[in-house]
């Protein structure tokens, strides 16, 4: 599983021109089935995203693919995390 950081930068104030398309990219990765949390960092420092079902290759294909991140709106860090322990209302991330 991963998290994804999309952190403000360079052309933060572009993000109501892309805002469609960011929100149709986010959207797609709910529907596709790898995107299973999304939302604000706080305090408005971006947005973050609970991803799984996905190979890191392909999540970082998908990561660029964002008008955010293509138009350097926002930064992408990827963290990778190999749960061994979960809760079981989350069993599902260790198969």
């Amino acid at each position: 599983m991963f998290v994804v950081l999309l952190k403000f930068s360079d052309n933060k104030a572009r993000a109501g021109q892309l805002m469609d398309g960011h929100k149709a990219w986010i959207q797609r990765g709910l529907d596709d089935g790898i995107f299973l949390l999304v939302g604000s960092l706080q305090p408005n420092r971006g947005g973050g995203i609970l991803a799984y079902n996905t190979t890191l290759f392909d999540l970082e294909n998908r990561v660029n693919d964002d008008p955010f991140v293509a138009e350097k709106v926002v930064t992408a860090e990827i963290l990778e995390i190999a749960p061994t322990k979960v809760d079981t209302r989350l069993e599902f991330l260790l198969g």
